[in-house]
């Protein structure tokens, strides 16, 4: 991960090898924070496996916090995913 901004408050993050489906998902949880005022990605190009993902808070906070705290919920969620599908597993789908 490369961090690209000279303001604390927005930042833009370069994840490699990464694509939509943690792109996506990242910004859902970022976005679910009342202090970012922005969260977007892009990816660079077709053909390059890394996205830009852009994050811009209300000032009083640091960009890296917010992108810290999603990327720990979007864990959360899916070891709870993880769980879930290993008990319906072991047990069989009721």
């Amino acid at each position: 991960i490369q961090a690209d901004g000279t303001d604390g408050d927005c930042v833009t993050f370069v994840l490699h090898n990464e694509d939509h489906t943690l792109g996506n998902s990242l910004r859902y949880m970022v976005m679910k924070n009342p202090d970012v005022e922005f969260c977007g990605y892009c990816i660079t190009h077709p053909s390059e496996s890394k996205i830009n993902f852009r994050i811009q808070t209300r000032g009083a906070l640091p960009a890296v916090e917010p992108f810290r705290k999603g990327l720990n919920d979007l864990m959360g969620v899916c070891q709870h995913v993880l769980n879930t599908f290993e008990v319906r597993h072991f047990w069989g789908a009721q």
